[in-house]
């Protein structure tokens, strides 16, 4: 779990709720992913196959980031600047 400021914690995530908009930086975007994945096994129970439908989720959404935004940037600036 990242170690941020309960102030900050409060801000990011209230009654329930994760508001992204609140969200300033790496330790603040990876305690907003713990909360998700923390209340996800609260609420189906500790086992194998819910921690790693959790990894799975997690790596699905990196290869998507990476596919839709991170591919496309990089695709960019190689254009603008060119390549190796």
């Amino acid at each position: 779990m990242p170690y941020i400021k309960k102030n900050d914690r409060e801000t990011i995530y209230k009654e329930g709720l994760i508001d992204p908009e609140m969200i300033t930086s790496a330790g603040e975007l990876n305690y907003a992913i713990s909360i998700i994945a923390k209340k996800y096994i609260e609420t189906k129970g500790e086992r194998y196959q819910f921690y790693n439908d959790i990894m799975g989720a997690l790596e699905g959404a990196k290869m998507e980031l990476y596919r839709r935004h991170i591919g496309p940037y990089e695709n960019n600036a190689i254009n603008d600047n060119g390549d190796l």
